[in-house]
């Protein structure tokens, strides 16, 4: 079937506006193509329907913002007279890993991208402003998705033991307290101490940040970016009061991680569209260190459970007597803070607890 031709815009000749339409022909398919490479990694690769369904979004939306081009598209295209059908480099030939894969088509939807959003402007401005927003949505979830792992991002990626530390009213039983956690190796330790002062609370995250030093564990800084970087710990965490996490990333960059606490199935796929390296998941019961006055409980982790690659922990009055609940629901990564910080023995409370966490799947989840 064939469609007639629309009339070219002014300023262009009849042949400028049919190898525009092929131009955008050609695109729209590299596009398609590219983010279906990536859904597919997506889902069968990292088993992430959550990321699955926002790249199989942005496909449909590109396909829907150029619908009312494609007759006209399909119309012009002539692959068979195409000069650049038989060009290729070496480069494009082989992938080294899946990361190559990854990064090949995340670079080949964003040049599609480009390409239609400059050449539309000559036909229709508005949907050039649209395929604008899909590019720059692209780059968001890029940045969110990265499959290239800073050495803390690693770390954070087998981690299954986060403890909350808390200031203490001795500043000696907050070191010797800490020193004893750190020595059990947890994954990561989080400073939350709201009462204390900006100076004292500066102090006792670089004083935290020394025991961690040369160790596996990574400190995370409650609620503060500017502490976090002023101390230099491995990230900051915040809540869903605090500032946004796009926010937060432009304060403390790229290579600090950046946690936030999550209530509900809609904060945490905000979290992941935002970026955030991980994400608490709670309060699953009741908790001796914070009120709520509501519970996720344990339904809120069976559905986060099997949702997404991003590290997940689960969180909120978790003990060694109800350890096996949260397990049950899927999780393999817990937080804890009283549970640690003020048992009698908070190194002996950190290895019962490693003890008891099973190994994380092979997709790291």
């Amino acid at each position: 079937m064939s469609f007639p031709q629309p009339a070219e815009p002014p300023g262009l000749s009849v042949q400028q506006h049919t190898g525009i339409l092929r131009l955008l022909d050609a695109n729209l398919n590299r596009a398609t193509e590219g983010l279906r490479v990536l859904e597919d990694h997506a889902r069968f690769v990292l088993d992430d329907p959550t990321t699955t369904e926002a790249l199989k979004r942005l496909r449909h939306d590109l396909d829907r913002t150029l619908r009312p081009f494609l007759p006209h598209m399909l119309a012009a295209r002539n692959t068979g007279c195409d000069v650049g059908r038989e060009l290729t480099t070496d480069q494009e030939k082989h992938r080294g890993d899946v990361a190559d894969v990854v990064a090949a088509n995340w670079k080949r939807v964003q040049e599609a991208l480009r390409s239609l959003e400059e050449f539309t402007k000559l036909l229709d401005p508005a949907v050039a402003e649209a395929i604008k927003v899909l590019r720059y949505r692209c780059y968001e979830l890029q940045s969110a998705l990265s499959s290239v792992q800073l050495p803390r991002r690693q770390l954070l990626q087998t981690a299954r033991l986060y403890v909350l530390v808390g200031a203490g009213d001795d500043p000696q039983d907050f070191l010797e307290r800490c020193r004893k956690i750190v020595e059990a190796q947890p994954d990561v330790v989080q400073l939350r101490a709201k009462a204390l002062d900006d100076r004292e609370l500066f102090r006792r995250a670089c004083q935290l940040r020394e025991i961690c030093e040369a160790t596996r564990t990574l400190l995370i800084i409650n609620d503060r970016p500017d502490m976090a970087v002023a101390a230099s710990a491995d990230g900051v965490h915040v809540g869903q009061e605090e500032l946004p996490i796009p926010v937060v990333r432009r304060l403390v960059g790229p290579q600090m991680l950046v946690g936030c606490s999550t209530h509900n199935v809609t904060q945490f796929e905000e979290a992941v569209r935002d970026g955030a390296d991980y994400v608490g998941c709670g309060p699953t019961f009741p908790s001796a260190t914070k009120n709520f006055s509501t519970l996720a409980g344990l339904d809120y982790l069976r559905q986060i459970a099997q949702r997404s690659a991003l590290p997940a922990f689960a969180i909120g009055g978790i003990t060694l007597e109800n350890l096996d609940k949260v397990l049950a629901t899927g999780m393999r990564r817990i937080a804890v803070s009283h549970a640690v910080w003020n048992a009698p023995d908070p190194a002996a409370a950190v290895r019962a607890f490693l003890e008891r966490l099973p190994p994380l799947p092979t997709s790291g989840k």
